[in-house]
């Protein structure tokens, strides 16, 4: 089977990702996350999100303890205003899942939840150096500061607002990440479920979730594509999507059609 489209080398880490990366908190259990990890998912972003995430963490803890190198394990602080609110997310997140570093840990929602101060942008640094984390980055909606920060030295990865209706990372971000090649991890896909709904004057088929994470990972600036599915058939579908490949020519037109009429 060619998986030229379904994996690839994730830079930050110099691991090989399956595209398609599973956030634990959104409502999915343990045994939708096994099931997920034995079909070759490897990037688990663990992020806030209370009794949801906190009910996969028996079925993650087990896939770390049988190949933990196989694994590419992400964590989000949920407040991350202050260097000390920094660190303690990390290790709050390290005694969770009872290991040793992260291989990737991010300010979450930067300019919302966490900010990029002197203070925050040392502890994660502190956290590296220390073997802690393996690469550090950023969530992010806003276009401008993205890739203004993606130009220092500090950044491994970008987590980023991109899907058919909010394409701008396109013209914004993409051409100016830095020759240090940072990985990029998409999120919001289905635009909170509003490309999963027909918009009103649209007579034309509607997007399907596999749809929306095909349109990211059809752009070569995508590495991994977050998806949050709340059961194991959900997963199931998405996963089953990925097969067909990157979109066809006939495909872009009509879901980039479809985004801007979603968008309004």
């Amino acid at each position: 089977m060619d998986t030229s489209f379904t994996h690839r080398e994730f830079r930050a880490v110099g691991k090989r990702a399956h595209r398609l990366g599973l956030a634990l908190n959104y409502g999915i259990d343990a045994k939708g996350v096994s099931s997920a990890i034995d079909r070759g998912v490897n990037y688990l972003h663990w992020g806030a999100g209370g009794l949801r995430v906190a009910k996969t963490k028996p079925a993650v803890k087990e896939a770390i303890k049988k190949n933990r190198e196989h694994l590419i394990v992400a964590g989000t602080t949920s407040l991350g205003y202050f260097g000390v609110t920094v660190r303690g997310g990390c290790e709050s997140i390290l005694k969770a899942l009872g290991v040793d570093s992260l291989d990737v840990y991010l300010l979450g929602w930067l300019g919302t939840a966490s900010a990029w101060t002197e203070a925050t942008v040392r502890e994660l640094l502190k956290l590296k150096e220390q073997g802690k984390v393996k690469a550090v980055g950023i969530s992010i909606h806003n276009r401008e500061r993205a890739a203004n920060l993606a130009q220092g030295p500090e950044l491994d990865l970008l987590m980023l607002r991109y899907n058919a209706a909010h394409p701008g990372a396109e013209r914004e971000i993409f051409p100016r990440l830095t020759t240090r090649n940072q990985s990029v991890v998409a999120y919001t896909a289905t635009s909170w479920s509003k490309l999963l709904k027909r918009p009103r004057g649209w007579d034309g088929p509607v997007m399907t979730a596999g749809d929306c994470y095909r349109f990211c990972l059809s752009n070569p600036s995508v590495d991994v594509v977050l998806t949050g599915p709340s059961n194991e058939k959900e997963l199931n579908e998405n996963l089953q999507a990925l097969e067909k490949g990157p979109l066809s020519d006939s495909e872009t037109t009509w879901i980039r059609q479809f985004g801007s009429a979603v968008h309004g």
